[in-house]
């Protein structure tokens, strides 16, 4: 074979690999979610589901939560400045795609958070401020029937959907799937889970079919099955201890050591 043919297959080969370890790194990173909008003040669910499913139609990052009051609204985007954001409001008013609506500044910690990758060994400590707020707002879901997106029936009480959509409404992006969400983070020991870190489950090796949400008091939120609201349930459930496969975290504060 040609000397020069071989050195050009085996730099294009190199040149290939590098892109797709580029592109792995970057799926795999948790992202600090921007400014955002909220619109909407629904008293029925079914109301706030398909508001978030048409967001979602537009690509449009989108999660409903339950308020103190009761009702539903709905929070989306994701937008590097205010005015980016306030733009993108303003057209869906006069699209009439939404009424009201005001604009939220990326949430602010008294402990910073930094972007990073499963692929960094080493982090600062567990940043339990964001931590507890994570979990209470899962906790505000328990007893809903929780759909993510779409009118296919099957895809209803997604459990991947509901702890992305609770991460997001704290400002923090993590993957879509409970599969790339268990292969991005830190891992952890179960016996080290605090509020805030997940929880997998399959039917063994590494293979993930249910992911759940740590809540504290040795329980977890979950979105069971299709047909089953939202729940909370012990982590040493006999059930759940013989499917669990590991624990992730993703909720670290300060800089990368």
């Amino acid at each position: 074979m040609n000397s020069t043919y071989l050195r050009i297959k085996i730099m294009t080969i190199i040149l290939l690999s590098c892109v797709l370890c580029t592109a792995l790194a970057q799926g795999s990173e948790i992202k600090a979610v921007g400014y955002t909008i909220q619109a909407g003040a629904f008293r029925e669910l079914a109301r706030a589901e398909r508001f978030t499913e048409k967001l979602r139609g537009l690509k449009l990052e989108a999660a409903y939560f339950k308020k103190e009051n009761g009702f539903f609204a709905v929070v989306f985007g994701n937008f590097s400045t205010w005015e980016a954001a306030a733009q993108n409001a303003k057209r869906l008013k006069g699209e009439r795609l939404i009424d009201e609506y005001y604009v939220i500044k990326p949430r602010q910690m008294s402990h910073p958070f930094n972007n990073f990758s499963s692929a960094s060994a080493h982090y600062k400590p567990y940043d339990a401020e964001r931590g507890r707020l994570a979990a209470r707002t899962a906790e505000r879901f328990t007893g809903i029937q929780y759909k993510y997106g779409g009118n296919n029936v099957a895809e209803g009480l997604d459990c991947s959907a509901f702890v992305k959509s609770v991460y997001y409404l704290i400002g923090v992006n993590i993957p879509r799937t409970s599969q790339e969400q268990f292969n991005t983070g830190l891992e952890i020991d179960k016996n080290e889970l605090k509020e805030g870190d997940l929880l997998f489950f399959g039917k063994g090796g590494k293979q993930i079919s249910h992911v759940g949400m740590y809540i504290g008091d040795g329980r977890f939120i979950h979105a069971p099955r299709r047909g089953e609201p939202i729940q909370t349930t012990a982590v040493d459930d006999e059930k759940y201890v013989q499917k669990y496969v590991g624990s992730r975290r993703y909720l670290v504060k300060g800089e990368m050591l």
